[in-house]
This record gives structure tokens, sequence and C-alpha cells, in this order.
């Protein structure tokens, strides 16, 4: 299987073309022949009449070079081409290209913010030995660091805490998740975002695993958890709608491959492997569900 390999420009060139990954905003620029999505392979995206900024070299995957860039707003798409929503493009893309494409997506959004050195005000440049940028005058690094976010499936017996956020399309629902804040370890934040967000206070906290998270730049850590005690109640303000739901009975859910859906797709799992004495019985009261605001 071709994997990605994250990297800097190597002493020597990579033979052209290369993988180019360009952006505009969530967007990526496609290539479609016969039905197909591919990721466009060009020595130049100029060639084709594209202007480009903010270019990072990526890394390398089959042997190629991969490069990420801005598209300019007002620019004519080549000929075959259109812009993708990056999440729509899961399960469409080979999973290489998927993870060249988010790694792309984070560098060029971080490089777009971090043009001027915030100390001085000079223009950044790129260090050559390392991903960062550096103050040529008051020698001020600035790294691309991912903020530390947690996101968390809560069980009640039978059942899995799902919520839908106000910033959600349609009826979607999922996990609970937010930002750690300064001073916090991850296990405290997932305390607080659940009694924040639904009222709820947690039990048995486990640590699942972790997920580059492109579309916010976060470095998501999943946990799953067990209710401990609290009525179900909404804030009101990020989270509008919650529930507990049974595994048979899942409102829309986030895709593939997004943590969120790893954590909801191993509790319908552990639902599956349950003993059928344990499947017949009564499920757990479920909490009323504050209404929508």
């Amino acid at each position: 299987m071709t994997l990605f390999t994250p990297g800097l420009p190597a002493a020597h060139a990579l033979p052209a073309p290369a993988h180019w990954f360009l952006f505009e905003a969530n967007r990526l620029l496609v290539l479609v022949r016969d039905g197909v999505i591919q990721v466009p392979e060009w020595d130049d995206p100029s060639r084709f009449g594209l202007r480009v900024t903010e270019t990072h070299y990526l890394g390398c995957l089959g042997g190629r070079a991969c490069k990420a860039g801005v598209l300019a707003t007002e620019a004519d798409l080549p000929g075959g081409t259109r812009l993708e929503e990056l999440r729509r493009l899961a399960g469409r893309l080979p999973a290489a290209l998927y993870t060249a494409a988010g790694y792309g997506l984070q560098l060029t959004r971080w490089g777009a913010s971090r043009r001027f050195c915030s100390r001085c005000g000079r223009p950044l440049e790129d260090r050559r030995e390392e991903r960062a940028r550096e103050c040529p005058v008051c020698a001020w690094v600035e790294y691309p660091v991912m903020p530390p976010a947690v996101i968390v499936a809560v069980t009640r017996g039978e059942r899995l805490l799902l919520a839908r956020a106000r910033r959600f399309p349609g009826r979607l629902f999922s996990v609970l998740a937010g930002y750690v804040e300064a001073g916090e370890s991850l296990e405290a934040c997932v305390r607080r975002e659940v009694r924040e967000e639904v009222g709820l206070t947690i039990r048995r906290l486990r640590y699942v695993g972790s997920q580059p998270w492109p579309f916010s730049g976060a470095l998501m850590a999943g946990f799953t958890a067990e209710y401990a005690a609290g009525r179900l109640c909404v804030d009101g303000e990020e989270i509008v709608e919650a529930d507990w739901f049974a595994a048979g009975r899942l409102p829309a859910i986030p895709e593939p491959p997004s943590l969120a859906r790893r954590l909801i797709d191993a509790f319908v799992r552990r639902q599956a492997r349950r003993p059928p004495e344990a499947a017949g019985q009564p499920p757990a009261v479920s909490a009323p569900m504050a209404p929508e605001r």
C-alpha cells in the first residue's frame, strides 16, 4: 500500500510532475475523469492559468513530490477540474491522498496566518532545517502547532449520548467535543465540556486515540466515558439538542474517517457483541431532552 510520507524539500528534487493540493477555503481542486476524482499531477499550476500563493512542500507519495497552495479566488479553473469540499472526499480519494490533502490544508492555513513576525512585524522566512518560519531581524520562530481538543463518547447502559451543535448542518448529531483551555489536562477538559454542554458528570474516563483534524487545525484526543450523575440539559448556546440513542436507532452522524465516527462505530460494535440475555434487558432510562432553542 502506498503511503504518504511528510517531509521537507529533499536535497535532490523528485522528478516532475508533483501531486498538487490546491485549496480555496476548505475546497480542494480535483480532476474528474470518467466520474473518478483525482488530484492533479502537474509540473506547475501556472501553466494552466492558475495563480497560487502560500505554497508548501508536503512530502512524498509514490515517488512523487506533494505540494500544496492557496488558489486566487478569481482564478478560472482548467477544463475537467472543479472544487470539492475536502470533507466530502473521504472515501472518494485514496487514503494516502486524503491524508496528504489534510496535511496540506493545515499547512496552508497556518502559513497564511504566519506571514509576519508577531514581535517586530517583519516578514517571516521559511527555515530550511525544519517546518517553521523565522524572523530574519529578531530571530523569532513560529511553528505549525496544533491546539489540543478532546472528543468523548459518553454511554449510559446501552445508549450513547449524541448532541446537535448549532453549527451542524441539518439534523446531524455527534459526540461531545471541545478545546483544551490553558492550565487544563485532557481529562479535566473532557469533564468540563460534558458538564458545561449537557449538565452531566461522568466516570470511567478512558483514552482511545487521536487524530489531526485539518478543518479546525486541532489535534483531537478521543475518549470514552460512562454517565455518573445529572439531568440532561443542553447549554442552548453551542449545543441545541441532545439525547441518549440506542445502537440500532442512531440519527444522522458524522462520516468516516472522523474520530467522532470511529467512537460511534466502536459503540455500535460493542453493542452487537453483547450476549443475547444482556441485549434483551430493558434499556437504560433516558433523561428528558431539553427543548430546541
